[in-house]
């Protein structure tokens, strides 16, 4: 993981256990603070209903609520390889390209008893090796069933029967204030033991849209944020209520040191739910489609952008929109009795919803509002190979200079210098955007950007980061 300053932080990084017994010899004299035994009952009946009465004063929902979840959460353990060019002597000695062995480590939860772990993506990203570690301390190798980088979510197995699943919740009635317990594995490489470790805090917001662009710009909307502790190696770990519901996945935190500042953004569990079902049933995540795409706020203060309205720039024509009667200029103002502020109100509302389903909006358009009814699609694909795609955008790395001359907010990306109006229209993008982040992987240079699109071509789903007039937003597409 790398430590950026003021920046959005995702958290693969075993627990901190410190065990302490203790046992007072049967011989030693009576402490001066041990209780005075009461007259005719044996001693150890007496010292046993005392620890009844502590074990039973100690028991509280927390703790009851951590007891039901903890065996279903694991360790995911990953490998990867990599390649490294030798140094100039190594070079010069006719020694080649060395490999060498990274490992890294991230928190899981059983969701089926037959050994389906759901986790972050960005755990078990370009791992060639994957292990879960139960908190028996049993290790067993794990394989990739799906995986969704643009909602860092991700699912993986194990040849297991019986195992222990955590309750999976609602995270519609989240209610801030309450409690909230998140279970992971943070820092997990400095010690040994198997059992996850626990932290406690409360629910401080809910449907959080986040977008930063001091470090390089990372974009998550519709989040679960909490105060409990979360660092490094809690990722993919629950988020739980007092209940023992997972109500969240734990994926960041915003961090200006790289541990927790009480900043912690978690996953809707319903959003995982939803994933989850479709890595199972269709090996990707189909995204919701209705055909239009808003306006850009042109204001580089980021407190103005969120405060405009969810204005649509275009319609595709033949799309469920237009087939709905939207038209560029309408205002989105609810969907499905959830106010739309801004765009990122509603990137966030199409997370939660599914291919095909019934989408009730409400529309301002000049001095009126109406109702209007629209039934998703699958996003379309865009209708070009992968490498015609590279053929038609024209990149070029962020300098100093270039950043300067455009008063640029990202200090590296991939700037558009020319694109095609065949792919701006299908893409979303236009020239003069600067590139930032392709699904997640951070793009320094043009390099990066070309990279990262033919990596991820004809594998789902593609979320782009850009920057557009000192604002960041998101646009999905597909490449086949």
């Amino acid at each position: 993981m790398k430590v950026r300053p003021r920046s959005l932080l995702l958290l693969a990084a075993a627990p901190l256990a410190v065990a302490c017994g203790g046992r007072s010899g049967g011989g030693s004299p009576r402490s001066a603070f041990a209780a005075e035994p009461s007259a005719g009952a044996p001693l150890a009946g007496r010292q046993s209903a005392r620890d009844d009465s502590l074990t039973a004063s100690r028991q509280t929902a927390i703790t009851r609520a951590i007891a039901e979840v903890s065996p279903a959460v694991v360790t995911v353990q990953t490998e990867q390889v990599q390649q490294s060019a030798p140094d100039v002597f190594g070079w010069m000695m006719g020694v080649g390209p060395q490999s060498r062995t990274e490992a890294g480590l991230g928190t899981g939860i059983i969701i089926q008893p037959n050994g389906v772990i759901v986790t972050n993506a960005h755990v078990v990203a370009d791992a060639n090796k994957i292990s879960v570690m139960l908190p028996s301390g049993a290790v067993y190798p794990a394989r990739t069933l799906g995986v969704d980088a643009t909602q860092d979510v991700a699912v993986i197995k194990i040849d297991a029967s019986g195992l222990p699943v955590a309750r999976l919740g609602n995270s519609n009635d989240v209610i801030v204030g309450e409690w909230a317990i998140a279970i992971g594995n943070p820092y997990g490489f400095m010690l040994g033991n198997p059992e996850p470790s626990v932290t406690v805090g409360v629910i401080s917001g809910t449907r959080r849209n986040l977008v930063d662009g001091t470090g390089g710009p990372q974009a998550y909307f519709d989040m679960i944020q909490t105060d409990a502790a979360i660092n490094p190696g809690n990722s993919g770990g629950p988020l739980i209520n007092a209940d023992g519901q997972v109500i969240g996945v734990n994926s960041s935190i915003y961090s200006p040191s790289g541990g927790s500042v009480g900043l912690g953004f978690a996953i809707p569990v319903d959003r995982v739910k939803h994933d989850v079902d479709d890595l199972l049933r269709y090996g990707e995540v189909r995204r919701p489609w209705i055909g239009v795409k808003l306006r850009v706020p042109t204001s580089d203060n980021i407190r103005e952008a969120i405060a405009q309205h969810a204005r649509i720039a275009t319609v595709v024509a033949g799309s469920p929109a237009a087939r709905a009667g939207l038209r560029p200029g309408d205002v989105i103002v609810s969907e499905n009795g959830r106010a739309v502020h801004n765009m990122y109100d509603w990137e966030g509302a199409l997370l939660d919803l599914g291919v095909g389903q019934q989408v009730r909006l409400v529309i301002g358009r000049g001095d009126r509002t109406f109702d209007a009814t629209v039934v998703t699609e699958n996003l379309p694909e865009v209708d070009a190979p992968k490498v015609d795609v590279l053929r038609q955008l024209e990149l070029v790395t962020v300098t100093p200079a270039i950043r300067a001359e455009r008063g640029l907010r990202s200090t590296s990306g991939a700037l558009v210098f020319k694109v095609s109006r065949n792919m701006a229209d299908q893409l979303g993008i236009q020239t003069g955007d600067v590139i930032v982040r392709i699904n997640d992987v951070d793009i320094h240079t043009a390099e990066d950007a070309s990279r990262a699109l033919d990596r991820f071509s004809g594998r789902g789903p593609i979320r782009m980061y850009l920057e557009r007039s000192g604002t960041y937003y998101v646009t999905d597409f597909e490449i086949r």
